[in-house]
């Protein structure tokens, strides 16, 4: 079933005024945060070949190269089709696999 834009809700996070949390939450936050990684519970959290391409946007480096690379056309039009800056997405996407493979050399 397609989806209409109407049925979509948006929501931006304003990270300099996160919403506020109540004092039931608060306190749940602080048992996890106390609790030692023994004890959590990680049956339901994606494993790290998942979890690993969500870090992927988050840092981008600030000096890049230009090359010439050659892509599979259904992996290009992916990222084009993901919008403006698809490039630098691809680049947070090596980068989280390289950074990735750097952990498990060590």
């Amino acid at each position: 079933m397609p989806t209409k834009e109407s049925n979509i809700v948006k929501r931006t996070l304003d990270l300099k005024k996160p919403p506020r949390l109540s004092a039931e939450q608060k306190a749940r936050l602080d048992a996890a945060a106390s609790m030692p990684d023994e004890q959590i519970d990680y049956s339901d959290a994606p494993g790290l070949q998942d979890a690993v391409w969500m870090k992927a946007a988050a840092d981008l480096p600030h000096t890049k190269q230009q090359i010439t690379l050659r892509l599979d056309a259904e992996v290009l039009a992916f990222f084009k089709d993901s919008g403006k800056r698809y490039q630098s997405r691809i680049n947070a996407v090596l980068r989280a696999y390289v950074e990735a493979h750097k952990a498990h050399a060590k």
